[in-house]
Parts: structure tokens; C-alpha cells; sequence
């Protein structure tokens, strides 16, 4: 893209409503919020358990604030790893049942890290098509055969795996897939996993958290704790700033695993650590995470609740029973209308286009906190088919 070209390109993204803009927020994030000055109920944040400004999370960020100072001033390996951060390596990995964890400064970064250090251009990488944009990039990224199978179709899955002669094979998936809101088959791509030597790297960025009768995530679905030698193939990602509240991400595994990755993962190598505070607001998200059990049985009721009161709509919500609820709209144009519309009524719900989604399928995502409150829900179903009836 030549700089001349740059003004005529966005002009391109204006006519096909694929523009997109920042706002601003004021205040802490919650499901009430204030952006460009202006106050909206809110269904946009990934703040699945409301804990984003969680006073006990607070009070442990500003404890450790006092203490320990801002920055970590360091990469890990030289003087940046801090005993918070390696106090809650130990934490998280016992929380999901795994027998070693390591931080990385973000979902994306420990992808882009993970899998260029297990692969090669002899190696070869299968994921599903609706995987998160990391995922894809990273195997790009690691020179090995990327080979995408149809949205959760484990027949063609194991067809690619039988005809794959590569040295190494990796299957990356999304546990919840974020813009459908559905869940990867877990047990049977485990299974495949097994039967065809290869890695299984869970992306359960929205799934930790949520998933679980502690919110132990998606590993959960697996039927509980993965230490025996056999599970030594599963590489298990969540992120932090979601449903946990904070920021960051961990990669979890063998121990092996994850001193092959201190060693060889060139996102964690040549990355300044994060504040040491930051995991100080971790380990205290993860005590709320396994005590409120509430906040996960509130999401419960909310997606009930969404699901009946929007049933007539003319846009169907899509098959899914986590606090992603994406109601199908089609076109870009149309999607935009509904959000602008929703605004004007103090509602804040994003419009999800291309490349994001694909073509033809842009939709409104619904994402549910369990701050919100029954109200909240029938409020936004009010204004959907006050829109619906001016459609």
C-alpha cells in the first residue's frame, strides 16, 4: 500500500460500511459505561464475570503497587521475572489442573510464541476456519503447512491428519469460538489428537473463567485434571483480560513444554515482563473466579432470559450457550443501522463485519456479564423490537 493510495483505500471501507472508529471510555469498564462523553447500558465488553473493577482485585493491584513498584523493567530472563510472577505460574497451572504455566503479555503474543517453537517448514498445522486471527497468523508465522478444515468438522479433520506426512502436527482450535459463540468438540479432537501424534493447542480465551464448576475453562470439559503421560500433547491457552478481569495471558502444559518455551518462544524471549502487579491482580481474580459460583450461574439465567425474549425477532440468535449471543443479521449496512439505532437508545452492541465475520454474515454480538441484571436484558430485547417493528 502506497501512501497515496492510503486515502482512496478508506474511502473503499466507508462504501462497504467496513470503516472502523475508537471511542473513548471514561470510568471503569462494567455493563454500565460512559463513552464519547455519553452513558450506555452495555453488551460489548469480554468482561464475562464483572470483575474488571472488582474491589478485592483492586486492593490487591494497589497492595502490590505499593510494594513492589510499576514496572517489571526486565525480560523474564534477565531480571523482570518477579516471585509474583512465578507465585502465579504455580497458581495457574494448579487452577486448570496442568502440571506447568508461563505468562505471556497477551493471548496473541503467546500464540505468535507457542507455535513457531514446536514447528517448522516440516511440521504442519490444522485449524478450524473460524479460529481466532492469532492462530492463523502464528502458524503463518512458524513456516509450517497450515491446513484449515470446515467449522467443527472432525471427519475432514481426521481425513487431513491420515493423509498429513509431517514430521509434526499441531491442531489449533478455539474452545469458544468468539464471534459464534459455540463450543470445539473437545473430547473427540483430543481423542484425534492421540490417535495421530499430534499436538492439541486449546485457545480458551473465552472460556476460561465461564467454563467449569469453578471456572476452570474448557479443560473442564475434558473431565477434570490432564497429568498423565498421555496428555503431555496438550497445550492449553487462556487470556487474562476477559473474564478473569486483568490482562495478559498463560500458556499451560508439561513441564517440559513450558521450559522448551522459556527457552525457544521468541514473544516471551524478547518481551519486557508485565507489571508485577498485574499478577497480584490475577491471583486475586482467581480467588473470586472459584468462590462466586453465582456469577456463573447469573450467566445462566441471562442467556435463558436473551433467548426467549428475543425469539421473534426477525434475526435469529445463533446456536450458542455461552455469554456470547450473536444475533445474525447479514449485511453490513444493516448490522451498522441496528447498532446506530441502539445507541440512539442508550445501548451499546457492536456491529461485527468482515474480515472479522464472513462475508454476507455480519451480526450483532451480544456478550452477556454477570453484572447485568435480568432488567438489562428485557431493556435491550425493548429496543430490538422497537427497531424490528421500524425495519
Amino acid at each position: 500500500m502506497t501512501p497515496d493510495r492510503l486515502q482512496i483505500a478508506l474511502s473503499e471501507l466507508d462504501a462497504q460500511s467496513l470503516r472502523r472508529a475508537r471511542h473513548v471510555l471514561d470510568g471503569p469498564q462494567g455493563v454500565r459505561v460512559t463513552l464519547d462523553g455519553k452513558s450506555y447500558l452495555s453488551f460489548s465488553s469480554n468482561d464475562y464475570l464483572g470483575l474488571a473493577n472488582h474491589p478485592d482485585i483492586v486492593r490487591g493491584t494497589l497492595l502490590a503497587t505499593a510494594r513492589y513498584g510499576i514496572g517489571a523493567g526486565a525480560a523474564h530472563l534477565l531480571t523482570g521475572h518477579h516471585r509474583l510472577h512465578q507465585e502465579l505460574e504455580t497458581e495457574l497451572a494448579e487452577f486448570v489442573g496442568l502440571p506447568a504455566a508461563l505468562l505471556f503479555s497477551s493471548g496473541y503474543m503467546a500464540s505468535l510464541g507457542v507455535l513457531p517453537a514446536l514447528l517448522d517448514r516440516h511440521g504442519e498445522v490444522f485449524e478450524d476456519k473460524l479460529n481466532h486471527a492469532s492462530l492463523v497468523d502464528a502458524a503463518l508465522l512458524s513456516r509450517a503447512k497450515l491446513t484449515r478444515y470446515p467449522h467443527r468438522d472432525l471427519a475432514a479433520l481426521e481425513q487431513h491428519l491420515a493423509a498429513s506426512s509431517a514430521k509434526v502436527k499441531l491442531i489449533a482450535t478455539d474452545t469458544v469460538f468468539s464471534m459464534d459463540g459455540d463450543l470445539a468438540s473437545l473430547p473427540e479432537l483430543l481423542a484425534l489428537a492421540r490417535r495421530h501424534d499430534a499436538w492439541l493447542y486449546l485457545d480458551d480465551a473465552h472460556g476460561f473463567g465461564v467454563l467449569g464448576e469453578r471456572g476452570q475453562g474448557a479443560l473442564a470439559l475434558l473431565g477434570g485434571s490432564l497429568k498423565t503421560p498421555d496428555d503431555a500433547r496438550l497445550i492449553y491457552l487462556a487470556t487474562l483480560g476477559k473474564a478473569a478481569g486483568v490482562a495478559g495471558a498463560f500458556v499451560a502444559g508439561s513441564a517440559d513444554l513450558i521450559e522448551w518455551l522459556v527457552n525457544k518462544a521468541r514473544t516471551y524471549i524478547f518481551t519486557t515482563a508485565q507489571p508485577p502487579m498485574l499478577a497480584a491482580a490475577v491471583s486475586a481474580s482467581l480467588r473470586v473466579i472459584a468462590q462466586d459460583v453465582w456469577r456463573r450461574e447469573n450467566l445462566g439465567d441471562l442467556i435463558e432470559r436473551l433467548k426467549t425474549s428475543l425469539a421473534d425477532l426477525p434475526w435469529p440468535l445463533m446456536p450458542s450457550d455461552t455469554p456470547i449471543q450473536p444475533l445474525s443479521v447479514g449485511g453490513n449496512a444493516e448490522a451498522l443501522r441496528l447498532a446506530d439505532g441502539l445507541r440512539e437508545r442508550g445501548i451499546l452492541l457492536p456491529a461485527i463485519r468482515p474480515p472479522t465475520v464472513p462475508h454476507g454474515e455480519a451480526r450483532l454480538r451480544i456478550s452477556l456479564s454477570a453484572a447485568h441484571t435480568l432488567a438489562d436484558i428485557d431493556a435491550l430485547s425493548a429496543a430490538l423490537h422497537e427497531l424490528a417493528a421500524h425495519a
